[in-house]
């Protein structure tokens, strides 16, 4: 008995250690000799701002903006992916990626459909982060990008920088029958809550008026915080983060940026704002895998959660700077009032050049600050 135990403690073993070797050899395979000694060199000129973009049309103001400058010294890199150049004033560019594009391995972006698109959803900006933070000596996060509009005293193009950021894609859905009395699967134990509340599909019924009708199977959904290790913590001790916050003191710098003055045309057209978008530090916003071209579901996140910006990367990057103690700031210009119901309607392809590039614009303004503390 006793040397079963022994022998199966040792085939477990074996098992672990074949497992980290394999593992080993994928990333040495992944990351190449040259690679990981050019990140080596890059290093020597840390500690850097590392910038995380999700897309092509919020990456590409940048490399033409006279504020950025290719340093001659740092390395281009490819890292799993495509990296662009580091500038002089050592600013970190990782745009997601998805898959490399045969005709070019270093463009990265998905065919669907015919169409070419990067990446966009909360895992590939959490991993993106996870990697820039493993590989590079990065003292801060600074993140942008455009994002649907919750609040309806904002207008698009306004840019908005959120204190705190929820992720609110996972979830415990009830079954039917159940109702906010009923304690939901595993919360006993601690995996799951009620704390922050739920939707009840019901109450979006159409006909409400007959409560036979209005019933509703698929019955409620209820939100649920992050189960998360920080650096910082006790080995294998879980937390629970729902709210975020961001850094205090990138948060206190941004103050400075509310009185920017922003472009209120589509460039080159006479297609134009009502008036000259503005810059706004918010309470929250709100993350979900989830494009939101919905009214009600809108105002219900606004309602509940006091949600202004909603889009699908920010709580990611979020969650993994929070994990591994790392300041962050998130800067989401309005493209659409999600859902559609203003004046301008719900036109995010209309705007969406104006918005990318107010979000940059704010950005290139912002980073330069964090040097003066």
């Amino acid at each position: 008995m006793v040397m079963g135990g022994v022998r199966q403690q040792l085939l477990a073993g074996a098992v672990v250690l074949v497992a980290v070797v394999l593992m080993a050899t994928a990333v040495e395979g992944y990351i190449s000799e040259k690679t990981r000694a050019a990140i080596s060199r890059a290093n020597r000129h840390g500690p850097f701002v590392g910038l995380v973009v999700p897309n092509a049309y919020e990456m590409v103001p940048v490399l033409n903006s006279p504020s950025f400058v290719a340093s001659k010294t740092i390395p281009n890199l490819d890292v799993q992916g495509t990296y662009r150049p580091l500038n002089h004033k050592q600013i970190m560019m990782i745009p997601f990626a998805v898959l490399p594009h045969a005709s070019n391995q270093h463009e990265i972006y998905a065919d669907a459909g015919g169409s070419r698109e990067f990446a966009i959803c909360s895992h590939q900006a959490g991993l993106t982060t996870q990697m820039l933070l493993s590989l590079f000596r990065v003292k801060g996060i600074v993140h942008w990008g455009i994002a649907g509009n919750a609040n309806e005293d904002l207008q698009i193009g306004d840019v908005t920088i959120p204190e705190y950021w929820a992720h609110l894609s996972l979830w415990n859905w009830q079954r039917y029958g159940d109702g906010k009395e009923n304690e939901l699967p595993l919360e006993s134990a601690g995996d799951y809550t009620r704390e922050y509340g739920f939707l009840n599909f019901s109450d979006y019924t159409v006909g409400q008026g007959n409560p036979a009708l209005a019933a509703n199977e698929l019955n409620s959904i209820w939100y649920q915080p992050e189960e998360i290790f920080p650096a910082s913590g006790v080995p294998e001790e879980r937390q629970h983060a729902f709210w975020v916050r961001a850094s205090k003191r990138y948060y206190a710098l941004a103050a400075k940026l509310e009185g920017l003055e922003l472009p209120a045309c589509v460039n080159g057209t006479t297609t134009c704002l009502p008036r000259a978008p503005r810059v706004v530090r918010v309470s929250r916003g709100c993350s979900g895998n989830v494009f939101l071209d919905n009214a009600r579901y809108r105002q219900f996140l606004r309602a509940k959660f006091q949600c202004t910006p909603i889009e699908m990367e920010s709580a990611a990057v979020a969650l993994v700077a929070y994990q591994q103690g790392v300041p962050f700031l998130t800067i989401r210009s309005l493209s659409d009032l999600a859902g559609g119901g203003s004046a301008l309607g719900n036109e995010a392809s209309t705007f969406i050049s104006i918005a990318a590039q107010n979000a940059v614009d704010v950005m290139l303004k912002f980073v330069p600050l964090l040097k003066e503390q």
